[in-house]
């Protein structure tokens, strides 16, 4: 089985990234028989686009054929991709190597509808970027 998990970064002791598709990596990682068989990270080339980087970052993770992934918030969009191709989505939060092990354990909840996503991007409501003065 493979899972992807959104995170804050490229090792196993990172974070778990809630902003799925403005996380700065994926880790991806292939189970057998309840143990880790492999870990690699891809960086998220899809994080700093102004709009757009939820479906973008979708099709990233889709591409690598997944059976599941793991975040905590994700947009109507990115939920409809991984609908699509019948990938399920777990909410997990803290390390990425205890995300893992819940995973195999079967203690994560899986997400049935989109949560978050369609936000604000970079500006929070403030224009490109910009901060309110």
């Amino acid at each position: 089985m493979k899972i992807i998990i959104s995170s804050t970064g490229d090792k196993i002791d990172d974070l778990l990234d809630a902003r799925f598709g403005r996380c700065p990596y994926f880790i991806v990682v292939e189970i057998e028989n309840k143990k880790i068989k492999t870990i690699n990270a891809i960086k998220n080339i899809a994080m700093a686009q102004m709009t757009g980087a939820g479906i973008n970052a979708a099709q990233i993770v889709a591409n690598e054929n997944p059976d599941a992934i793991i975040t905590t918030n994700i947009g109507p969009r990115a939920f409809d991709v991984f609908e699509q191709f019948n990938i399920l989505i777990y909410c997990g939060s803290g390390k990425i190597k205890d995300v893992i092990q819940e995973f195999i354990d079967g203690k994560l909840t899986q997400i049935k509808q989109a949560r978050g996503g369609m936000g604000f991007g970079f500006g929070k409501g403030f224009g490109r970027g910009g901060r309110r003065a």
